[in-house]
């Protein structure tokens, strides 16, 4: 936010911001601004702006807590000491070319973290009760699930999926319920589910803010929150998160 402010303030008179990202793999260590950038994956992000640029002898200077380029009142200084500070916290690097009357380029190298790459999802395991009255998010939501090896039983309200848990000889790992339904609500089924059925664990599913839910989902043990709209990953994670 802030190299896209400064980049605003840079063209008075208008001009174009670009914002890139590109997945960059460094073969060999990148020497540059008395800085080395170590050989491995980064996410690189650009941002580009067609400004009155700086001045060469600025350059070296525009990373330094309160120095600024800007009249009195108009900057503090501190915008771009702030943005080198996260970029270093997070293990990154920054750097800048511009050429006065010709824009800037701000280039951040934020390192691919190990422990990011590692967190697949891995194949399910289980017994799924999806219960949601919207047909399509319901089909969506069971492909989603049976496609990474999840057994998923499929009811398009409370009263059918109780109807479904009547059977005791059937076994069910991890209910995926939406909150606000037609008849009975999301967690009121569920208490009454959990009833003969206590360890079984619970993805409750809702376009509404979490704490609509807040109240009643704190008696509910082993459940979650998964807000709409969700991705295919954000509901497979989830799950898999509560069945490990």
């Amino acid at each position: 936010m802030n190299l896209v402010v400064n980049a605003r303030d840079a063209m008075p008179d208008g001009g174009a911001i670009r914002i890139e990202t590109e997945a960059l793999t460094l073969a060999e260590p990148l020497a540059r601004d008395k800085a080395t950038v170590p050989a491995g994956e980064y996410s690189l992000i650009r941002v580009i702006d067609t400004g009155t640029g700086i001045a060469p002898d600025k350059l070296s200077k525009i990373f330094e807590p309160f120095f600024t380029t800007k009249k009195v009142g108009e900057g503090t200084g501190l915008g771009l000491s702030t943005v080198y500070g996260i970029v270093k916290q997070s293990g990154g690097y920054i750097f800048v070319d511009s050429e006065p009357g010709r824009g800037s380029i701000f280039e951040i190298f934020f390192p691919v973290h190990e422990l990011a790459k590692k967190v697949v999802i891995r194949k399910g395991e289980g017994v799924v009760l999806l219960v949601e009255d919207e047909a399509p998010v319901r089909a969506f939501a069971s492909r989603a699930l049976r496609m990474r090896g999840y057994t998923v039983l499929e009811a398009e309200n409370a009263e059918e999926a109780l109807k479904t848990l009547e059977d005791p000889k059937l076994e069910v790992d991890i209910f995926v319920t939406d909150v606000v339904m037609p008849g009975m609500d999301g967690p009121s089924w569920v208490k009454r589910a959990l009833e003969d059925r206590p360890n079984v664990k619970v993805v409750f599913v809702s376009g509404y803010a979490e704490d609509v839910l807040s109240a009643d989902q704190a008696r509910i043990p082993n459940s979650v929150f998964l807000p709409k709209p969700f991705t295919l990953n954000d509901l497979t994670t989830t799950v898999q998160g509560q069945l490990h």
